[in-house]
């Protein structure tokens, strides 16, 4: 092993455990020695210990030896703490830690990817006589790299969420069947996990951009939840729904969480701190014991508590954004659902319509269905979103507010589906809610306008509003495609601004 001393844990397999470590067994021992196994239990159900224990087994009956693949160095560290606990020696192969004489002398590794990819591509028999390979976190697409090694050797993933991070490169084509475990609200009612109770906030998400990674940006999240207004609805939520309990909040980005760290101090709590992947191991460690230690502690994160996190005393999760992300979806809930014998429930405050998206953290969901079909699955989510979208109050921007100080925001309200019903009650083509969008957009201009060169640039100001309608627009007419509401959005933009010449003086 290395030579860092780990505390041995001991832990106590749950029935439903013992059961589940009993089925992955047969169905590996009953299969070829080239069949992928993909395993599904939710965060909190013991997935670690599980495939601990199946390598205990394993190594044992088999004779042969298990790699254990992690994507995050602290989750090698918690995955060797859970081998020692079930009595599995084994060696953590990092970066820092060159080959010696217990690798080759070692029944079980843990590594992370990147680690042992360099090192087999410079020598494929690195470790010899592996028969299973487990994969933690295997919705990430890393993994696929570390398979060419291992053709012809059982691989068993497991996950939370069998979707993979990527929709381009489906975990059924490196798998060959899933097992499902437990669902959620089975572990609920056996009191294995903490009931939840989601609380909704209405938040307008029509500002937020989508990256290449499928999911919303973090600067258009940054942007959103950054303004005052975003600031006193997070505030005013968790004084109605978590005032003096251990609190968690999920953030998209740095800057928002360290925003949202200032107004909570300003409004005279001093009991929160902020905690970011940019933190030395020691401050995050202390901050961390300083948040299992404070009862009523309020913690506003980014990213790096979503998985080897755990601290069963959280009593409320915020989620502070929005996420496209079922797998991260269920990651951020999941980290107060741990069980203790004063906590039976948590609650969960959801700021970015999160819950709409997906459901309910503990409803059931048929992952046979997402792991065979899941870009149908995702589709579904989506065109949920849109219709979300649709029916999303209107929120004006602060920027938007100042830049338009001459408009009243409260008496100059447009709502395209409303426009979209008038038009066709009236007998009016569909197409003229645009022009009333358009005459809508030309007046507020005129009103903060001096010539038609300051016209301009308020136009731009507005190309995100404008987008917004045609979004809204399009959907009314069953036909939003890129591609239309681009060309729509095009020739509105050349309209209001010819309007706008025949308006305003050019000089």
């Amino acid at each position: 092993m290395s030579t860092e001393i780990v505390e041995k844990k001991v832990y106590k397999l749950y029935p439903y455990q013992t059961e589940l470590i009993d089925k992955l067994f047969v169905t590996i021992d009953n299969t070829e020695e080239d069949n992928n196994i993909l395993f599904q239990l939710p965060t909190g159900g013991g997935k670690t210990i599980i495939f601990s224990e199946i390598a205990k087994r394993f190594i044992e009956e088999k004779k042969k030896k298990v790699l254990i693949l992690t994507h995050r160095i602290e989750l090698s560290k918690q995955t060797s703490e859970s081998l020692a606990s079930c009595g599995v020696d084994n060696f953590v192969i990092s970066s820092q830690i060159r080959e010696d004489e217990q690798l080759k002398e070692s029944n079980c590794y843990v590594a992370m990817v990147e680690t042992l990819n360099n090192r087999l591509t410079d020598d494929e028999e690195y470790i010899d006589n592996v028969g299973l390979v487990i994969v933690d976190e295997a919705h990430y697409n890393s993994f696929r790299k570390i398979f060419n090694f291992y053709k012809g050797v059982n691989i068993l993933g497991v996950t939370a969420t069998p979707l993979s991070s990527n929709v381009n490169l489906p975990l059924h084509e490196n798998y060959n069947q899933l097992l499902v475990g437990n669902s959620i609200s089975n572990l609920i009612n056996s009191q294995y996990l903490c009931e939840a109770s989601t609380f909704s906030y209405d938040v307008s998400l029509k500002t937020l951009k989508v990256g290449v990674s499928g999911d919303f940006t973090v600067a258009s999240s940054d942007k959103l939840y950054g303004q005052f207004m975003m600031l006193e609805k997070l505030v005013n939520a968790y004084e109605e729904k978590s005032k003096n309990k251990k609190t968690l909040i999920f953030n998209s980005g740095i800057r928002t969480s360290l925003e949202v760290y200032n107004y909570f101090k300003e409004e005279g709590y001093s009991n929160i701190k902020h905690l970011d992947s940019t933190f030395s191991e020691k401050d995050r460690k202390d901050i961390l014991i300083w948040f299992r230690n404070t009862p009523n502690a309020i913690l506003t994160s980014v990213g790096i508590l979503t998985t080897g996190f755990d601290e069963p005393s959280v009593e409320t999760i915020i989620l502070n954004r929005a996420t496209r992300s079922l797998t991260l979806y269920h990651q951020m809930c999941g980290r107060g659902s741990r069980v203790t014998p004063t906590k039976k429930t948590f609650t969960i405050i959801d700021l970015g319509n999160n819950a709409q998206r997906f459901g309910l953290w503990q409803e059931k969901i048929d992952w046979q269905n997402v792991f065979n079909f899941p870009t149908r699955f995702l589709e579904g989510i989506y065109n949920r979103e849109q219709e979300l979208t649709l029916y999303q109050p209107y929120i004006v921007s602060d920027d938007l507010k100042v830049k338009f100080e001459n408009t009243d925001f409260e008496e100059n309200t447009f709502d395209m589906k409303d426009i979209h019903k008038y038009c066709l009650d009236n007998d009016l083509k569909p197409s003229k809610a645009i022009d009333f969008s358009m005459e809508d957009h030309l007046a507020m201009i005129l009103d903060n306008a001096n010539d038609y060169w300051d016209g301009r640039d308020l136009q731009k100001f507005l190309e995100e509003d404008i987008r917004y309608r045609i979004k809204q627009y399009t959907m009314c007419i069953a036909k939003s495609t890129k591609s239309y509401e681009d060309w729509v959005f095009e020739k509105y933009s050349r309209q209001l601004q010819q309007m706008l010449r025949s308006k305003l003086p050019m000089e």
